[in-house]
Protein backbone atom coordinates (compact mmCIF):
# COMPACT_ATOMS: atom_id res chain seq x y z
CA UNK A 1 0.00 0.00 0.00
CA UNK A 2 2.87 2.62 0.89
CA UNK A 3 4.04 2.23 -2.99
CA UNK A 4 0.16 3.25 -3.96
CA UNK A 5 -0.04 5.94 -1.42
CA UNK A 6 3.39 7.18 -2.62
CA UNK A 7 2.37 7.35 -6.07
CA UNK A 8 -1.08 8.54 -5.83
CA UNK A 9 0.85 11.54 -3.30
CA UNK A 10 3.12 12.26 -5.89
CA UNK A 11 0.81 12.29 -8.82
CA UNK A 12 -1.89 14.75 -7.13
CA UNK A 13 1.20 17.39 -5.97
CA UNK A 14 2.65 17.17 -9.41
CA UNK A 15 -0.97 17.91 -10.59
CA UNK A 16 -1.51 20.41 -7.92
CA UNK A 17 1.65 22.63 -8.68
CA UNK A 18 1.88 22.40 -12.60
CA UNK A 19 -0.34 25.62 -12.88
CA UNK A 20 2.10 27.36 -10.65
CA UNK A 21 4.78 26.00 -12.72
CA UNK A 22 3.70 27.39 -15.85
CA UNK A 23 3.08 30.48 -13.89
CA UNK A 24 7.22 30.09 -12.83
CA UNK A 25 7.71 29.48 -16.54
CA UNK A 26 5.81 32.40 -17.92
CA UNK A 27 7.13 35.39 -15.56
CA UNK A 28 10.74 34.47 -16.96
CA UNK A 29 9.55 34.33 -20.91
CA UNK A 30 9.45 37.59 -23.25
CA UNK A 31 6.05 38.46 -24.74
CA UNK A 32 6.78 37.02 -28.01
CA UNK A 33 7.16 33.44 -26.23
CA UNK A 34 4.20 33.54 -23.95
CA UNK A 35 2.25 33.93 -27.38
CA UNK A 36 3.54 31.47 -29.35
CA UNK A 37 2.53 28.74 -30.97
CA UNK A 38 4.88 26.83 -30.37
CA UNK A 39 5.53 24.86 -27.32
CA UNK A 40 8.33 26.56 -25.23
CA UNK A 41 8.98 24.54 -21.76
CA UNK A 42 12.70 24.85 -21.04
CA UNK A 43 14.22 28.09 -20.06
CA UNK A 44 18.11 28.64 -21.03
CA UNK A 45 20.14 31.56 -20.84
CA UNK A 46 21.35 30.88 -24.45
CA UNK A 47 19.83 32.08 -28.02
CA UNK A 48 18.05 28.90 -29.08
CA UNK A 49 15.69 28.19 -32.43
CA UNK A 50 11.93 29.52 -32.91
CA UNK A 51 10.90 26.10 -33.31
CA UNK A 52 13.05 24.65 -30.32
CA UNK A 53 11.00 23.26 -27.44
CA UNK A 54 13.60 25.87 -25.23
CA UNK A 55 13.41 29.59 -24.52
CA UNK A 56 15.57 32.20 -23.58
CA UNK A 57 14.97 33.43 -19.72
CA UNK A 58 14.73 36.54 -18.82
CA UNK A 59 13.56 38.34 -15.80
CA UNK A 60 12.39 41.88 -17.37
CA UNK A 61 8.75 41.05 -16.77
CA UNK A 62 9.49 41.34 -12.86
CA UNK A 63 11.20 45.11 -13.87
CA UNK A 64 8.00 45.96 -15.58
CA UNK A 65 5.60 44.96 -12.78
CA UNK A 66 7.39 48.88 -11.44
CA UNK A 67 5.80 50.63 -14.78
CA UNK A 68 2.24 51.52 -15.78
CA UNK A 69 1.37 49.15 -18.17
CA UNK A 70 -0.36 50.83 -20.94
CA UNK A 71 -4.11 51.66 -20.62
CA UNK A 72 -3.69 51.65 -16.43
CA UNK A 73 -2.69 54.50 -14.57
CA UNK A 74 -0.52 52.96 -11.69
CA UNK A 75 1.65 50.22 -11.29
CA UNK A 76 1.16 46.32 -9.88
CA UNK A 77 2.89 47.47 -6.36
CA UNK A 78 0.25 50.14 -5.86
CA UNK A 79 -2.38 47.41 -6.46
CA UNK A 80 -0.51 44.71 -4.55
CA UNK A 81 -0.56 47.66 -1.25
CA UNK A 82 -4.06 47.93 -1.56
CA UNK A 83 -4.70 44.60 -0.92
CA UNK A 84 -2.31 44.02 1.64
CA UNK A 85 -3.71 47.40 3.67
CA UNK A 86 -7.15 45.97 2.84
CA UNK A 87 -6.38 42.59 3.77
CA UNK A 88 -4.43 42.79 6.68
CA UNK A 89 -6.62 45.35 8.56
CA UNK A 90 -9.78 43.49 7.67
CA UNK A 91 -7.89 40.44 8.88
CA UNK A 92 -7.31 41.79 12.22
CA UNK A 93 -10.55 43.03 13.05
CA UNK A 94 -12.16 39.87 11.86
CA UNK A 95 -9.69 37.88 14.83
CA UNK A 96 -10.31 40.83 17.41
CA UNK A 97 -13.78 40.69 17.31
CA UNK A 98 -14.60 37.13 16.26
CA UNK A 99 -12.63 35.85 19.91
CA UNK A 100 -14.29 38.27 21.74
CA UNK A 101 -17.69 37.40 20.52
CA UNK A 102 -16.10 33.60 20.69
CA UNK A 103 -15.15 34.34 24.30
CA UNK A 104 -18.99 35.06 25.41
CA UNK A 105 -20.46 32.69 23.41
CA UNK A 106 -18.04 29.84 25.13
CA UNK A 107 -18.17 30.94 28.70
CA UNK A 108 -21.71 32.47 29.41
CA UNK A 109 -24.84 30.98 29.42
CA UNK A 110 -26.63 33.38 26.27
CA UNK A 111 -30.31 32.84 26.75
CA UNK A 112 -30.35 31.62 22.71
CA UNK A 113 -26.61 30.93 21.90
CA UNK A 114 -27.65 28.36 19.39
CA UNK A 115 -29.71 30.34 17.68
CA UNK A 116 -27.68 33.20 17.39
CA UNK A 117 -24.43 31.33 16.52
CA UNK A 118 -26.63 29.51 13.07
CA UNK A 119 -28.13 33.26 12.72
CA UNK A 120 -23.88 34.17 12.84
CA UNK A 121 -23.36 31.16 10.38
CA UNK A 122 -26.00 31.84 8.20
CA UNK A 123 -24.84 35.27 6.67
CA UNK A 124 -22.59 32.52 4.92
CA UNK A 125 -25.38 31.31 3.20
CA UNK A 126 -26.38 34.10 0.95
CA UNK A 127 -24.93 34.56 -2.18
CA UNK A 128 -22.36 38.05 -2.54
CA UNK A 129 -24.11 38.83 -5.84
CA UNK A 130 -27.02 38.88 -3.48
CA UNK A 131 -26.52 42.04 -1.84
CA UNK A 132 -23.71 43.36 -3.64
CA UNK A 133 -26.25 46.21 -5.28
CA UNK A 134 -27.67 46.69 -2.04
CA UNK A 135 -24.32 47.05 -0.37
CA UNK A 136 -23.25 49.93 -3.31
CA UNK A 137 -26.23 52.38 -2.98
CA UNK A 138 -25.40 51.93 1.11
CA UNK A 139 -21.70 52.87 0.45
CA UNK A 140 -22.99 55.60 -2.10
CA UNK A 141 -24.95 57.45 0.42
CA UNK A 142 -22.04 57.20 3.24
CA UNK A 143 -19.62 58.21 0.14
CA UNK A 144 -17.47 54.63 1.21
CA UNK A 145 -16.99 53.45 -2.55
CA UNK A 146 -13.24 53.46 -3.61
CA UNK A 147 -12.04 53.99 0.26
CA UNK A 148 -10.12 51.05 1.66
CA UNK A 149 -12.36 51.49 4.63
CA UNK A 150 -15.30 50.35 2.95
CA UNK A 151 -13.55 47.14 1.90
CA UNK A 152 -11.86 46.66 5.38
CA UNK A 153 -15.61 46.34 7.16
CA UNK A 154 -17.55 44.63 4.18
CA UNK A 155 -14.43 41.98 4.64
CA UNK A 156 -14.03 42.13 8.36
CA UNK A 157 -18.76 41.62 8.70
CA UNK A 158 -18.52 38.68 6.10
CA UNK A 159 -15.46 37.15 7.91
CA UNK A 160 -17.10 37.16 11.53
CA UNK A 161 -18.82 34.13 10.95
CA UNK A 162 -16.19 32.08 10.26
CA UNK A 163 -13.84 34.27 12.98
CA UNK A 164 -16.93 33.11 15.42
CA UNK A 165 -17.30 29.74 14.88
CA UNK A 166 -13.82 28.55 14.43
CA UNK A 167 -12.46 30.47 17.51
CA UNK A 168 -15.31 29.35 19.37
CA UNK A 169 -14.39 25.77 18.75
CA UNK A 170 -10.84 26.41 20.31
CA UNK A 171 -11.94 28.52 22.84
CA UNK A 172 -14.06 25.41 24.16
CA UNK A 173 -10.98 23.77 24.59
CA UNK A 174 -9.55 25.71 26.89
CA UNK A 175 -10.35 24.43 30.49
CA UNK A 176 -12.81 26.87 32.54
CA UNK A 177 -10.62 25.26 35.17
CA UNK A 178 -7.39 27.57 34.66
CA UNK A 179 -9.76 30.61 34.35
CA UNK A 180 -11.41 29.97 37.87
CA UNK A 181 -7.70 29.49 39.14
CA UNK A 182 -6.35 32.58 37.90
CA UNK A 183 -9.46 34.31 39.76
CA UNK A 184 -9.08 32.46 42.86
CA UNK A 185 -5.64 33.91 42.77
CA UNK A 186 -6.90 37.60 41.91
CA UNK A 187 -7.10 37.90 38.81
CA UNK A 188 -9.93 39.93 37.33
CA UNK A 189 -12.13 38.24 34.47
CA UNK A 190 -10.51 40.28 31.95
CA UNK A 191 -7.05 39.60 33.14
CA UNK A 192 -7.96 35.81 33.30
CA UNK A 193 -8.97 35.99 29.76
CA UNK A 194 -5.77 38.19 28.12
CA UNK A 195 -3.33 36.19 30.54
CA UNK A 196 -4.79 32.75 30.49
CA UNK A 197 -7.09 31.83 27.78
CA UNK A 198 -5.64 34.06 24.96
CA UNK A 199 -2.30 32.49 25.35
CA UNK A 200 -3.80 29.40 24.99
CA UNK A 201 -5.91 30.51 22.06
CA UNK A 202 -3.06 31.49 19.54
CA UNK A 203 -2.97 29.00 17.19
CA UNK A 204 -7.18 29.15 16.87
CA UNK A 205 -6.42 32.85 16.67
CA UNK A 206 -3.53 32.07 13.79
CA UNK A 207 -5.66 29.40 12.07
CA UNK A 208 -8.55 31.54 12.04
CA UNK A 209 -6.29 34.75 10.54
CA UNK A 210 -4.91 32.60 7.94
CA UNK A 211 -8.62 31.44 6.37
CA UNK A 212 -9.44 35.32 7.26
CA UNK A 213 -6.91 36.55 4.58
CA UNK A 214 -7.09 34.09 2.38
CA UNK A 215 -10.99 35.43 1.64
CA UNK A 216 -9.84 38.81 1.73
CA UNK A 217 -7.06 38.72 -0.37
CA UNK A 218 -8.62 36.74 -3.16
CA UNK A 219 -11.89 38.32 -2.90
CA UNK A 220 -13.23 39.93 -6.69
CA UNK A 221 -16.64 40.44 -6.89
CA UNK A 222 -17.55 43.39 -4.10
CA UNK A 223 -13.95 44.89 -4.71
CA UNK A 224 -14.50 45.06 -8.30
CA UNK A 225 -18.34 46.99 -8.27
CA UNK A 226 -16.90 49.17 -5.09
CA UNK A 227 -14.00 50.23 -6.63
CA UNK A 228 -12.40 51.48 -9.68
CA UNK A 229 -10.17 54.21 -8.92
CA UNK A 230 -8.13 54.60 -5.50
CA UNK A 231 -8.81 51.08 -3.22
CA UNK A 232 -8.66 48.48 -6.23
CA UNK A 233 -6.85 45.24 -5.50
CA UNK A 234 -4.72 43.03 -7.88
CA UNK A 235 -7.54 40.94 -8.67
CA UNK A 236 -9.35 43.62 -9.71
CA UNK A 237 -6.16 44.84 -11.77
CA UNK A 238 -5.39 41.94 -13.57
CA UNK A 239 -9.37 41.68 -14.90
CA UNK A 240 -9.16 45.25 -16.08
CA UNK A 241 -6.30 43.97 -18.06
CA UNK A 242 -8.48 41.96 -20.47
CA UNK A 243 -9.49 43.66 -23.62
CA UNK A 244 -6.15 46.24 -23.74
CA UNK A 245 -5.32 47.00 -27.35
CA UNK A 246 -1.87 46.25 -26.61
CA UNK A 247 -2.92 42.40 -25.84
CA UNK A 248 -2.55 41.15 -22.28
CA UNK A 249 0.99 41.44 -20.95
CA UNK A 250 1.60 37.54 -20.06
CA UNK A 251 4.67 37.49 -18.66
CA UNK A 252 3.97 40.44 -16.13
CA UNK A 253 0.69 38.89 -14.89
CA UNK A 254 2.62 35.68 -14.31
CA UNK A 255 5.21 37.15 -12.00
CA UNK A 256 2.40 39.59 -10.57
CA UNK A 257 0.66 36.53 -9.68
CA UNK A 258 3.94 35.02 -7.90
CA UNK A 259 4.50 38.02 -5.60
CA UNK A 260 0.65 37.92 -5.41
CA UNK A 261 1.17 34.48 -3.82
CA UNK A 262 3.80 35.00 -1.78
CA UNK A 263 2.57 36.81 0.98
CA UNK A 264 0.10 34.12 1.81
CA UNK A 265 2.70 31.10 2.23
CA UNK A 266 4.80 33.61 3.69
CA UNK A 267 2.21 34.66 6.43
CA UNK A 268 0.70 31.04 6.51
CA UNK A 269 4.21 29.70 7.48
CA UNK A 270 4.84 32.29 10.24
CA UNK A 271 2.04 31.78 12.10
CA UNK A 272 1.80 27.97 12.17
CA UNK A 273 5.22 27.40 12.87
CA UNK A 274 5.51 28.68 16.73
CA UNK A 275 2.18 27.23 17.28
CA UNK A 276 2.55 23.57 15.77
CA UNK A 277 3.23 21.47 18.59
CA UNK A 278 2.75 23.57 21.73
CA UNK A 279 -1.13 24.68 21.77
CA UNK A 280 -2.98 20.98 20.19
CA UNK A 281 -1.66 19.33 23.41
CA UNK A 282 -4.86 20.86 25.32
CA UNK A 283 -6.54 17.85 27.34
CA UNK A 284 -6.90 16.29 30.05
CA UNK A 285 -4.39 18.53 32.87
CA UNK A 286 -7.67 19.52 34.23
CA UNK A 287 -8.96 15.92 35.59
CA UNK A 288 -4.51 15.48 36.67
CA UNK A 289 -4.58 18.81 38.40
CA UNK A 290 -8.07 19.86 38.83
CA UNK A 291 -8.39 23.28 40.00
CA UNK A 292 -4.87 23.82 41.59
CA UNK A 293 -2.69 26.39 40.88
CA UNK A 294 -1.42 26.97 37.29
CA UNK A 295 2.03 27.99 38.44
CA UNK A 296 3.72 24.25 37.83
CA UNK A 297 2.60 24.48 33.69
CA UNK A 298 3.79 28.13 33.92
CA UNK A 299 7.09 26.10 34.63
CA UNK A 300 7.66 24.42 31.72
CA UNK A 301 5.92 26.62 29.50
CA UNK A 302 9.30 28.11 28.05
CA UNK A 303 10.68 24.73 27.47
CA UNK A 304 7.67 23.50 25.02
CA UNK A 305 9.00 25.13 21.74
CA UNK A 306 12.20 24.78 22.37
CA UNK A 307 11.78 21.60 23.48
CA UNK A 308 8.40 19.74 23.78
CA UNK A 309 9.73 16.02 24.38
CA UNK A 310 12.00 17.34 27.62
CA UNK A 311 9.21 19.62 28.88
CA UNK A 312 7.03 16.81 29.11
CA UNK A 313 9.28 14.42 30.69
CA UNK A 314 10.12 17.20 33.30
CA UNK A 315 6.42 17.94 33.85
CA UNK A 316 5.62 14.28 34.28
CA UNK A 317 8.16 13.71 37.00
CA UNK A 318 6.91 16.66 39.00
CA UNK A 319 3.52 15.77 38.73
CA UNK A 320 4.24 12.20 39.82
CA UNK A 321 5.73 13.23 43.05
CA UNK A 322 3.02 15.84 43.77
CA UNK A 323 -0.45 13.97 42.60
CA UNK A 324 0.00 10.39 43.87
CA UNK A 325 -2.94 9.27 41.69
CA UNK A 326 -1.16 10.62 38.49
CA UNK A 327 -0.86 7.82 35.84
CA UNK A 328 2.40 8.05 33.61
CA UNK A 329 0.86 6.16 31.27
CA UNK A 330 -1.55 8.93 30.47
CA UNK A 331 1.30 11.43 28.99
CA UNK A 332 2.14 9.50 26.22
CA UNK A 333 -0.80 10.13 24.67
CA UNK A 334 -0.40 14.15 23.58
CA UNK A 335 -4.30 14.61 24.23
CA UNK A 336 -3.99 13.44 28.10
CA UNK A 337 -1.35 16.47 28.94
CA UNK A 338 -0.92 19.93 28.00
CA UNK A 339 2.42 22.42 27.85
CA UNK A 340 1.40 25.69 28.10
CA UNK A 341 2.82 28.42 26.71
CA UNK A 342 1.89 31.64 28.55
CA UNK A 343 4.52 34.08 30.42
CA UNK A 344 3.34 36.12 33.39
Amino acid sequence: MKPLRRLFFYGYFSLATLPLLWMVATSIKSKADSISIQPQLLPTLYEIDASSIYFRATFESYGKLGVAYVGTKRTFFDYLINSVIIGLCSTLFSVIIGTSCAYGFSRFAIRGSRDWLFFILSTRFLPPLAVVIPVLMMYREFDLQNTHVGLILLYTSFNLSLSVWLMKGFLDDVPRAYEEAAMIDGYSRYQSFRLVVLPRAVSGMAVTAVFCLISAWNEYGFAMTLNNRDAVTVPVYFAGLQGNVHGLPWPQIGAGVLLFVAPIIVFTALVREPHTFATPLFGAMQKIMGHSNIAMTMKYSHLAKEDLANAMILLENELSMSVPEFDKSATNNTSTINIFRITK
